[in-house]
């Protein structure tokens, strides 16, 4: 579990692919600020993925990044030089001034503006097609999946960032933040253009709630189905 607040941008300093073709190792350098109390096996979630810790030393970590991840986030997009987001996972200690996250991405969403406000910025989004083939139907069956956990003022996860939504349009299926001065220099939402892809994680709170709901509507209406053919109605 993580907070969503983001500790430290290391670097990519190194990419191999798996012998087996099952995903990629990833080394992370100019990370010391997140290391000191590392141990193998840790999670640290980069970009808002929750990643295991496979190795590491005074100032760099490697990652195994599966397929499974690699399908859902844009980190197969990254290259050498790149900088990440990252996060130690929450201790018992820590103040909480994010939100719950989890680091499941459930989608990647791209960037469609990018505009000025003052000292702080603008971003709007929308829901990224899983490939090029059927690109816009991909695309809506994510957006109707996903919208529904969006609300303004409400919590999102971009990037591994915890922000708040400013705005959610259902009807183009997007929805936007602010992002203020500080947050610029913590953050590699800073560095990316309109076209960019960021990681999505919808707020878990969220999903358990309308889950839930679903769940019940289910259960009462086979119990009521149940008792009318009992009675023969």
């Amino acid at each position: 579990m993580f907070t969503g607040i983001i500790e430290h941008m290391a670097r990519v300093a190194q990419i191999e692919p798996t012998t087996d073709s099952s995903g990629y190792y990833i080394t992370f350098d100019e990370a010391e600020p997140i290391l000191s109390d590392c141990h193998d096996g840790d999670s640290i979630c980069v970009n808002g993925c929750c990643l295991t810790v496979t190795e590491f030393t005074k100032d760099s970590f490697r990652v195994n990044v599966a397929n499974e991840s690699l399908s859902r986030t844009n980190l197969g997009d990254l290259r050498v030089g790149d900088r990440a987001n990252t996060e130690r996972a929450m201790s018992g200690h820590t103040r909480f001034g994010g939100h719950m996250v989890q680091g499941h991405v459930d989608a990647t969403a791209t960037i469609t503006s990018k505009v000025p406000d003052g000292d702080s910025i603008r971003y709007t989004f929308t829901f990224s097609p899983t490939s090029s083939s059927a690109a816009s139907t991909s695309a809506t069956s994510r957006a109707q999946t996903l919208m529904p956990y969006l609300v303004e003022k409400g919590y999102i996860t971009i990037d591994g960032a915890s922000l708040t939504l400013t705005e959610v349009d259902d009807e183009t299926a997007s929805f936007g933040i602010m992002l203020i001065a500080y947050s610029q220099t913590k953050l590699v939402l800073t560095k990316k253009q309109v076209g960019d892809k960021v990681n999505i994680e919808v707020d878990c709170v969220g999903k358990y709630v309308l889950g839930s709901q679903a769940r019940i509507e289910g259960m009462v209406e086979r119990i009521l189905e149940k008792k009318l053919k009992e009675r023969g109605l």
